[in-house]
């Protein structure tokens, strides 16, 4: 029998995904303490400051000056997944919605026909370092969702089914479930308007971490989906006959089962999956639309409007020293860490 094993891609800070994804940014940054502002209590001398991404000490500021981040930006097209295993991140955006969510979250935004948002991370820890892990995976809408209205979600991270599994040798299996099904459980309901909420899609995202030495099975789906298993910490896996290095992407097939064995160190492996959307991609910049026409359409609509404008007094907008929380648009708050899920709390 053929290997499951199409390609294989080294990793950088942008990885290389198979449709319906089209893309996924991995963040990891060592931060150090933060200051009175919740940026870095460190000297930011050497740095393009509004273009860091040289990871400078172990972190980066990417767009902010004060805060590491992305200040508002817009989008239309398409849909971000942010998990955050470890730290914090403050959103704000068009609609009015808000939140500061980390630690294991996830938040789940359809951009639809327009909206501009901010990403910061907040560095709130004032003794201790803020370290912080993220993935951002960009999910295409197809043509008939392109203009839908934009939704924000939030998955806390106790919505958020986790599996856990030892292999025949008694090794411990950890599979946390994002998206889609695994061993019978269901991950939380996607936006209604994302290709994620049609079951014949079959959109997949799970975290899945070996413990050394540990075994474990991704099961044959239907034939024909983009199926991407990312390799992102650890030392070495054994699969498909081969031994794989840490920092790469196994691009597979999906008709197939395909065995992992974790090295001598704890492995954390990403996986991507879904059926392709099959339809034309014209991406430039924040906007992903089907031609170029669309695309100038989308620049001269946010020219117009800004999608909206921006409610926020700062373009860095964040959130003092609030917990974890989620404002929508219609006024609605939770703040998970209270218990709480009330309007305009």
């Amino acid at each position: 029998m053929s290997s499951p094993l199409i390609r294989l891609h080294p990793l950088d800070f942008q990885w290389p995904t198979a449709d319906p994804f089209l893309f996924c940014a991995f963040h990891q940054d060592d931060y150090p303490c933060g200051n009175e502002a919740l940026g870095p209590d460190a000297s930011l001398a050497g740095r393009s400051i509004g273009q860091d991404f040289e990871k400078r000490d172990g972190w980066r500021m990417y767009h902010g000056d004060k805060v590491p981040g992305f200040p508002g930006h817009p989008h239309r097209g398409f849909e971000t997944i942010t998990i955050v295993p470890q730290g914090l991140v403050d959103h704000a955006d068009s609609l009015g919605a808000a939140g500061r969510y980390g630690n294991g979250d996830v938040q789940w935004l359809t951009t639809g026909r327009g909206v501009q948002h901010s990403e910061m991370f907040p560095l709130i820890e004032r003794e201790s370092p803020n370290p912080l892990l993220l993935f951002q995976i960009w999910l295409n809408l197809p043509a008939a969702s392109k203009m839908v209205d934009p939704h924000f979600a939030m998955f806390w991270k106790d919505q958020v089914p986790v599996v856990s599994e030892l292999d025949a040798d008694a090794n411990d299996i950890r599979v946390e479930l994002i998206a889609g099904s695994y061993h019978g459980l269901k991950a939380p309901e996607p936006p209604p308007d994302s290709w994620a909420s049609h079951p014949e899609s079959h959109v997949c995202i799970l975290l899945v971490e070996l413990s050394p030495g540990a075994c474990w099975t991704l099961e044959a789906a239907v034939p024909g989906l983009g199926r991407m298993l990312y390799f992102y910490e650890g030392e070495t896996i054994e699969t498909a006959e081969q031994t794989i290095a840490v920092k790469h992407g196994l691009e597979l097939d999906s008709g197939k089962d395909l065995s992992v064995k974790a090295g001598a160190r704890p492995v954390k492996l990403l996986l991507l999956q879904g059926r392709p959307i099959g339809e034309p991609v014209a991406h430039y910049g924040p906007f992903v639309m089907n031609s170029r026409e669309e695309l100038q359409q989308a620049f001269l609509d946010y020219q117009k409007d800004q999608f909206g404008g921006w409610p926020w007094p700062r373009h860095d907008q964040v959130h003092d020293e609030r917990g974890r929380f989620a404002r929508y648009a219609d006024g609605r708050e939770e703040e998970p860490d209270r218990g709480q899920c009330a309007e305009n709390v």
